[in-house]
């Protein structure tokens, strides 16, 4: 009886024992996802701060002085700021300027990262083949359901126009964004994306291959992996014709030998802009050419590269013979085709040893500029921060970790010296701060493409925005001027107007080649999806005396710090105001 009692005392006390064990073991690893989920929380917070708060102000603005709005968080004094030779004591605090606008920035920056985390795991689960058959082809769908299709990306024939929405995308919707743009074929992958063409893909594949739930549409099926789900969509174009967009380029001089400059042409008596543009289309071009009774069809190249446009009263008259015998100038017309020989991407396939920022304060045109490097380079940009909207639209680098270095450059508004010194090189990009404050004050009520309403400019918000946001805008730049290893400035104003030679800058700076071809595409497709619509109220002024005083200082002191580091001092254009 003894040796069996102690027997059981010796395995409870082993049980015990591990017990105490895994209960140890358990206990560690949520300290350590703890300790990370903190650190990330800490880095998250940190959006846009700098370890030092002083700045410099020009001689006579003492009692100004530009404040950092991380300041306001963290009010002990801070060590003297270094630019050029120059030492200047730190500035006093302005108590009236609220940080609650940094604070609400960067909880919205945590919250909207949790939240596109939390879906976007949820919408990784696999569609089930046994639910597949609960999915629906044509239902409410206006198209007809051609098959399911092999999608290569290398040789893809749908490539007439390309869209993403991983999170709302439906056939109906795909088909409409395709006939509106006067194609005849949408073909939906991977749940959510859109592929537009002329021409059904060669290879078809097995019904049950596409097998992937719409994002926006439960129970419809929008393609699957490396699978297009095709419909025709003849049936709407009828209807959608009205609201394509046919737009006018100008009055060219014509190329010495069209037929060698564009690869189609129609000769048809009396000719239309709307029977030129429909043909082109058809043949998936860009641009519709008008010559007399002669209609060409191509992409801008070298040889006619849209810059250099003629007198429209040249071109008046020419759609009668004696004008077209001349041959000298022509009609020119953007269709509703997307020139696609920019608009492959992918991430590098071997990891980049320079580590890029492309740096900017919020609404100085950061979106617009990853547009434009990724459809010049053809590769991804990666992002500090994961903002599901754009992954939405196509910027797959959100999604991507920050330091993979798979990307060609990296999005920033951070500033300070930890956070700069941690790239190899920069683009810095600087936007008027007048533009850069109602961008991102547009971008916080209305999204990235909309427009804050009249209430929201005559809240209180607004000039506590201004009070806060101003002086980041410059503590932004003095930072990067300071802490920056390798600097390119590039003006925002600058790459509006002059895009193709800025862009170049922009293409070497991050060591790539790329061909005036495909420039030439990026200047056709310029704007992107990112132009913002709605209401946009005519010369409205939000900013009151007091705000451009002290938004004027600030410029001034920006442009003495950027002359001081032998760069472009800003454009005349921000100041006076």
């Amino acid at each position: 009886m003894a040796k069996a009692f102690f027997r059981l005392q010796k395995f409870l006390r082993r049980t015990q024992f591990l017990l105490f064990f895994l209960t140890a073991a358990y206990l560690m690893a949520g300290s350590l996802l703890l300790l990370q989920r903190t650190r990330l929380v800490i880095q998250q917070g940190s959006r846009g701060t700098s370890t030092n708060q002083a700045l410099p102000v020009l001689d006579g603005m003492a009692g100004v002085g530009i404040i950092d709005p991380r300041m306001l968080q963290n009010p002990r004094p801070g060590p003297r700021l270094l630019v050029g030779m120059d030492t200047l004591q730190e500035p006093a605090l302005d108590q009236r300027h609220s940080p609650r606008w940094l604070v609400s920035r960067n909880s919205e920056l945590r919250q909207l990262r949790r939240r596109w985390f939390h879906r976007f795991i949820s919408d990784q689960e696999p569609v089930q083949t046994a639910g597949f058959k609960a999915m629906k082809h044509t239902t409410e769908h206006k198209g007809t359901y051609m098959g399911c299709f092999s999608d290569d990306s290398r040789e893809r024939t749908l490539k007439g126009a390309v869209f993403y929405d991983l999170r709302k995308m439906t056939v109906s919707h795909c088909q409409e964004a395709c006939a509106e743009r006067a194609y005849t074929y949408a073909g939906l992958a991977y749940g959510a994306e859109c592929y537009c063409g002329n021409k059904l893909p060669a290879t078809a594949s097995k019904p049950e291959e596409c097998n992937s739930e719409c994002k926006g549409e439960k129970g419809s099926v929008c393609g699957g992996v490396n699978r297009l789900s095709v419909y025709r969509v003849e049936e709407l174009r009828a209807g959608a014709r009205r609201r394509r967009n046919v737009i006018y380029r100008g009055c060219f001089r014509a190329p010495e030998n069209l037929t060698d400059t564009f690869p189609a042409s129609l000769i048809q008596p009396n000719l239309t802009v709307e029977m030129c543009s429909e043909f082109c289309s058809k043949k998936e071009f860009p641009l519709a050419v008008i010559r007399g009774r002669e209609c060409y069809c191509g992409y801008p190249t070298g040889r006619f590269s849209l810059h250099d446009s003629a007198d429209g009263l040249l071109c008046s008259g020419m759609h009668n013979a004696s004008s077209a015998a001349k041959g000298k100038y022509c009609l020119v017309y953007q269709t509703p085709v997307q020139d696609t020989r920019c608009t492959d991407r992918k991430f590098l396939t071997t990891k980049s040893k320079v580590f890029v920022a492309l740096s900017s304060f919020p609404g100085a045109g950061n979106t617009w500029a990853r547009h434009l490097i990724e459809h010049a380079t053809g590769y991804y940009t990666g992002s500090y921060y994961f903002d599901g909207a754009l992954y939405n639209k196509g910027f797959k680098g959100e999604k991507d970790h920050w330091r993979s270095r798979r990307t060609i450059c990296v999005k920033t508004h951070e500033s300070g010296k930890t956070e700069i010194e941690m790239f190899d090189s920069a683009i810095l990009l600087i936007r008027n701060p007048y533009k850069s404050l109602m961008a991102e004050f547009n971008r916080k009520y209305a999204g990235h493409l909309g427009y804050a309403t009249d209430r929201n400019w005559k809240s209180k918000e607004w000039p506590d925005f201004v009070n806060s946001y101003a002086s980041w805008w410059a503590s932004h730049v003095l930072d990067w001027l300071k802490y920056g290893k390798r600097l390119l400035v590039i003006h925002y104003e600058d790459l509006k107007q002059s895009l193709i030679p800025k862009l170049k800058e922009m293409v070497e700076f991050l060591n790539m080649t790329v061909t005036e071809d495909r420039l030439l595409c990026v200047e056709n497709n310029r704007d992107g999806n990112f132009k913002r619509s709605g209401a946009k109220q005519k010369d409205f002024e939000p900013f009151t005396q007091e705000m451009k005083d002290l938004i004027n200082r600030y410029i001034l002191t920006v442009d003495e710090a950027l002359r001081g580091r032998n760069f472009t001092g800003l454009p005349r254009e921000y100041v006076p105001r």
